[in-house]
């Protein structure tokens, strides 16, 4: 079995696996490493750097909670040294493999170049959850970084995660923030942290790529097989659990995306490498929510052709799930659920066979658009208090009503989260120019509306945020927290993480940049 090339730039802050000093001497609970056990080929051992000074910023109590883990012993100093990477000895941390096409162009080798997984941990629920670090030193899989983070990329991410996860979009999340003690150099130098993340799994796109790559088959049917069983475990079942594993991720997929769009989230970098098989949101980097609708939106300064444009996301992520099926056609050829040591009989082989799997897939992906129309469509209805109308109404009407409040939306230039609140608000006219053309189209959706308006009102604002991280809000409070002084971003952090319920006091968090503010540019954060 082909395992990974441990080749790399000399790394002179990281340490092959083992305990390092400051390690807690046992954890009250248990990290397991199904992962790595089950494909070791995609996973090389290897060690936190030392952080001098650790002080916890941050810890998402409720998240611990929902781990089973005891919050006072996280803020404890051996809870902070193992959310800094430092761990009992026993406990092997890795970096996981991966490669990824990043904005079109094809990356062999990536991985965790600045990341480790500490472990799984089973759930309250009984769900398999990774443990995983960002900003912990460099790996094997650097590339000449540095392996370090800085303050601000970090509460970043915990701020836009935790949004995400209030607004009921799966995604990872962060369990807390360390700082480091020490500087980083960025374009000035930072304040240094780690980010403790907790996900569904770190599998990706990228990672089947990888697998794929070796040519080993093997290892990539380790791969599927266990993606299945931690994932889509229904896929087993099926007459071709590889072609329903690619079914259910593209489908997932399609579901995630468009839900993005409902809430005007710009992921900013959807290489496939940060596309994941699980169907959460994952790496939030150069990420934004739109302000004035527009699809053309680019937020992230690196994206400078506009691939990952806000309009431009699901027809990416359909990209991206199309190269997860080129890497999956061997196995969908076979044809059978068990093919260790299967001559093919059963199943398709040969040219024949490829082509009927590529047909398969090709099948599967087109599926993509479908769901992701009727998932956006169904939930834009019920943005304007059309909901439960019946599939034809929706169809010839309320489809053409929405791709008209698009355009006027453009036109317009209005905000998008604060209309859907003004609208069920009665006031959404005072956001257009030329009131006719609102009038006009206000006048066919109330057509559609019952009776009881003040209903309507009430189902709207449970599906329409108050409260979004807003690009400008985001910025301040990061900065007053890199100078030490996390009270704006723990408030903007409480107002997101209960993004639908209006509270008195959090008025400069609702709304968009003032008239006039510069273009909102976002950067990687590496």
């Amino acid at each position: 079995m082909a395992g990974i090339d441990p080749t790399a730039p000399e790394v002179d802050d990281a340490q092959p696996a083992g305990e390092t000093l400051g390690s807690p001497t046992s954890l009250p609970f248990r990290l397991d490493d199904s992962y790595a056990r089950a494909v070791p080929a995609l996973s090389l051992a290897w060690s936190a750097a030392p952080v001098p000074a650790p002080r916890l910023l941050t810890l998402d109590e409720g998240l611990a909670d929902e781990l089973s883990l005891d919050p006072a012993w996280l803020r404890s100093p051996d809870g902070v040294a193992l959310l800094s990477g430092q761990v009992p000895e026993g406990v092997t941390t890795v970096a996981q493999a991966y490669a990824g096409h990043q904005f079109g162009g094809y990356s062999p080798r990536l991985g965790d170049g600045r990341a480790l997984l500490l472990g799984e941990l089973v759930d309250g629920s009984g769900a398999r959850r990774d443990l995983h670090l960002k900003g912990s030193g460099r790996t094997p899989f650097a590339r000449g970084g540095d392996g370090k983070a800085a303050v601000g990329p970090m509460l970043r991410e915990h701020v836009v995660s935790a949004a995400m996860h209030g607004l009921g979009i799966p995604t990872t999340r962060a369990l807390a923030v360390v700082a480091t003690g020490e500087t980083v150099l960025r374009e000035t130098p930072l304040p240094g942290a780690i980010l403790a993340r907790v996900a569904a799994s770190h599998l990706r796109v990228g990672t089947f790529q990888y697998a794929a790559a070796t040519g080993d088959p093997a290892l990539l049917r380790s791969l599927a097989d266990y993606a299945i069983a931690r994932h889509h475990p229904e896929a087993a079942e099926a007459d071709e659990p590889y072609l329903e594993l690619f079914r259910r991720v593209t489908l997932a997929q399609a579901e995630l995306v468009a839900r993005w769009s409902l809430v005007g989230f710009v992921h900013g970098v959807m290489n496939t490498d940060n596309m994941t098989i699980s169907g959460e949101t994952i790496d939030y980097g150069p990420c934004a929510f739109l302000d004035a609708y527009d699809p053309a939106t680019v937020y992230s300064s690196i994206d400078t052709g506009g691939r990952y444009a806000f309009g431009n996301q699901p027809a990416a992520a359909q990209w991206n799930l199309a190269r997860l099926g080129e890497t999956l056609i061997l196995l969908i050829a076979e044809g059978t659920k068990d093919t260790e040591g299967a001559d093919g009989a059963d199943g398709a082989d040969g040219a024949d066979g490829a082509d009927a799997a590529v047909e398969a897939a090709t099948g599967v992906l087109h599926e993509f658009a479908e769901r992701y129309d009727r998932v956006f469509v169904d939930g834009m209805a019920a943005k304007l208090g059309l909901a439960g109308l019946d599939a034809a109404t929706t169809r010839d009407v309320v489809r053409p009503l929405v791709t008209d409040l698009l355009a006027l939306l453009q036109t317009h230039g209005v905000d998008w989260t604060s209309f859907f609140r003004a609208l069920a608000a009665g006031t959404a006219g005072g956001h257009f120019l030329d009131a006719m053309a609102f009038d006009a189209w206000s006048a066919r959706r109330d057509a559609l509306l019952p009776d009881d308006r003040a209903a309507v009102a009430a189902r709207m604002d449970a599906v329409n945020p108050v409260y979004v991280p807003r690009n400008h809000r985001v910025e301040e409070a990061l900065a007053r927290a890199t100078a030490g002084d996390l009270g704006p971003f723990e408030r903007l952090l409480d107002a997101v993480a209960s993004p639908y319920a209006e509270r008195p006091g959090l008025e400069d968090l609702r709304g968009p940049a003032p008239a006039g503010a510069p273009r909102h540019i976002t950067y990687c954060g590496t």
